[in-house]
């Protein structure tokens, strides 16, 4: 195993969980996401994305989880207008 070491800090139990369950969705642990982080800023020399004080609330930030999760689904059924009011009208 290459050299590694430990690192320990504070997170919000509920900003851990929701992050553990994000990660779990994306087939990582959280240690995974970090490595990635790090690496990432690493490699561009910044933190790697854009940090402001416009935030999404707490809505926003769940459509567009949602909108993700919905759009790796292989399983969902896509529509243009003219299929959706054809359904919608049978």
């Amino acid at each position: 195993m290459a050299n590694v070491s430990n690192v320990s800090f504070r997170i919000d139990s509920d900003l851990k969980s929701q992050a553990d369950i994000l990660f779990s969705r994306l087939g990582m642990t959280m240690t995974t996401a970090f490595n990635i982080f790090l690496r990432q800023s690493v490699r561009e020399g910044c933190i790697p994305f854009k940090i402001t004080l416009n935030t999404p609330n707490e809505e926003t930030i769940a459509a567009m989880l949602e909108s993700e999760r919905m759009l790796s689904d292989p399983d969902l059924k896509t529509y243009n207008v003219e299929d959706a009011l054809r359904e919608l009208k049978s």
